[in-house]
């Protein structure tokens, strides 16, 4: 590290009252040229290609407009990670990066927690801040909106709703929802797999709750052998945990018409890369659930879209906020499947940004794959806070800063940065004041928000929920059919003797059961592929 210490600027990035000139300071310190460390740290950032600005070097306490911090465009599948206490910016860095993407024709996935990310879709509001930060950052700021979609998870809130069937969910994200441990998360893999093989598709909860109350009644226990490795009391307690979970109104966000999450993927009219917002404050108090769905979104993404290697931009840019929430009380399988995910989505042309506190948040395996890093200030009032500022520390490269503290110091809007550089190499570690962004730093009004949802083409097709026949009408039928349908001897078996097999054999092997599968089309168990975290959907 160099002797050169940088001076810690205000909490909300501002001229400091004794630098009232420093706008004057500024230029007169290029005209005689930048320090040779600023100098240095700016030629690590001039790109050939197109590339996003972030903002401007701070040295010294001293921002340099001639020196600016970017990300090139190509690099941004190669993954990143925002991080920063609550209230320094962290926010309106995702809105920075989202609205030049978008610019540049890259459509953007945003999750809104907090409500306030609505704004992106308006232009911002000039006034003396903004002004005085673009002046500082070397900005030709001017207010612009974004062309926005907004959805909520299954319509709980203002926005398209999103849905998932369970089948597609998968038993991995549905342990984690069900909070099951590893034993029960291995013995709904099981459950999932049996409703496979007999075409019994799952589309909402009460098919799943349908499914294990039929394997854990009199008639289904002989199923139970089929499966291998899955106990009445394990399926018992699987059957509790849904049927609380249910109780807790949570079959809202399982059901059709499914989402189609290439929607994510589209680019509006004038070429704008589309921003598509989840609105999640009204479930920011089911946090195990909305985060498991952000998951599903990806993997969802990861199962259908096609290898491309990498490209000279990005198809999508995923924003996943509160990433801790994910790996909190996650399975070795769920944080495998995850990791997996993050390393082959790139070459799917899909960039995953993680927006969390401190990059301890993320498991090693998985921020080892977190290319571009933009860290907000951390506090270190506690002994706990002092060493996740050492880790946070560790995980930089060398840097002529001393980043224990720079990272204390920075203010609101100011972060400490390091991206990939074209070739793929990290770029020097600089402090930069970011720019402000050109779209509205807040909500939206809810009238135009509730407008834009009502005007969106894609209400009409997931508004409305659908509740066809599936598993637990189905088995409902089977059941009705076998009590009706008259005695049947006993089959010969093979070898000559009697023995006619389960009740469940004979439903599901009867004609009646055979009609009402067909009824539906080619049974599902052939058609299903399952990905990463067993998620699944039917060929399209």
């Amino acid at each position: 590290m160099s002797d050169s210490q940088p001076t810690p600027s205000t909490p909300d990035g501002g001229n400091r009252p004794n630098e009232s000139a420093a706008g004057a300071s500024a230029g007169a310190g290029a005209a005689a040229g930048p320090p040779p460390e600023v100098a240095e740290i700016a030629a690590g950032y001039a790109f050939q290609g197109p590339a996003l600005d972030l903002g401007a070097v701070l040295w010294e306490g001293r921002c340099h407009p001639g020196a600016q911090v970017r990300i090139p465009l190509a690099m941004l599948n190669r993954h990143g990670l925002v991080a920063g206490a609550t209230g320094t910016g962290k926010t309106k860095t995702l809105q920075l990066v989202a609205e030049q993407l978008a610019a540049q024709g890259v459509p953007v996935f945003l999750a809104d927690i907090k409500g306030d990310v609505s704004g992106v879709s308006a232009p911002g509001e000039p006034g003396d801040k903004v002004t005085a930060r673009a002046g500082e950052v070397g900005q030709d700021w001017a207010p612009r909106g974004f062309t926005s979609e907004f959805y909520a998870l299954g319509g709980i809130g203002t926005g398209i709703p999103v849905r998932a069937t369970v089948t597609s969910f998968g038993p991995l994200l549905m342990a984690k929802v069900l909070q099951l441990n590893q034993t029960q998360e291995q013995s709904l893999g099981l459950i999932f797999h049996y409703a496979d093989q007999k075409g019994l598709e799952l589309v909402d909860l009460k098919d799943l709750r349908a499914v294990v109350t039929f394997l854990t009644s009199a008639e289904g226990k002989p199923e139970l052998k089929t499966i291998g490795g899955l106990s009445t009391a394990t399926a018992g307690v699987i059957l509790r945990a849904l049927t609380t979970f249910e109780a807790q109104g949570m079959g809202d966000f399982f059901g059709e018409p499914e989402f189609d999450t290439s929607e994510f993927l589209r680019v509006a009219g004038d070429g704008q890369g589309l921003v598509s917002v989840l609105e999640l404050p009204s479930v920011q108090d089911k946090p195990a659930l909305f985060s498991t769905f952000l998951m599903w979104l990806l993997a969802d993404l990861y199962h259908d879209l096609p290898e491309v290697g990498d490209l000279d931009r990005p198809k999508l840019v995923f924003f996943f906020d509160e990433a801790h929430l994910l790996f909190n009380g996650a399975s070795k399988a769920f944080l495998d499947s995850i990791t997996q995910t993050v390393r082959l989505i790139r070459s799917k042309g899909v960039g995953v940004f993680f927006v969390t506190q401190t990059p301890k948040d993320v498991p090693a395996d998985v921020l080892a794959q977190l290319g571009n890093r933009v860290q907000h200030a951390l506090r270190a009032f506690t002994p706990e806070d002092q060493k996740a500022l050492k880790a946070t520390v560790r995980t930089f490269p060398t840097s002529a800063y001393d980043l224990e503290e720079t990272l204390t110091g920075i203010g609101t809007g100011e972060a400490v940065v390091t991206v990939l550089s074209e070739k793929g190499a990290p770029t020097p570690v600089a402090a930069t004041r970011l720019r402000a962004p050109q779209s509205l730093m807040g909500p939206v009004p809810a009238a135009d928000l509730e407008r834009a949802v009502r005007g969106s083409q894609l209400h009409s097709r997931y508004a409305e929920a659908v509740d066809r026949h599936s598993a637990y009408e189905r088995l409902q039928e089977a059941a009705a059919a076998a009590a009706a349908a008259p005695a049947e001897p006993p089959k010969a078996t093979k070898g000559g003797s009697g023995g006619g097999g389960s009740v469940v054999d004979q439903v599901v092997g009867s004609g009646m059961f055979k009609s009402l599968l067909r009824s539906v089309g080619t049974q599902l168990g052939r058609e299903i592929s399952r990905s990463v975290f067993g998620t699944a959907r039917r060929r399209r």
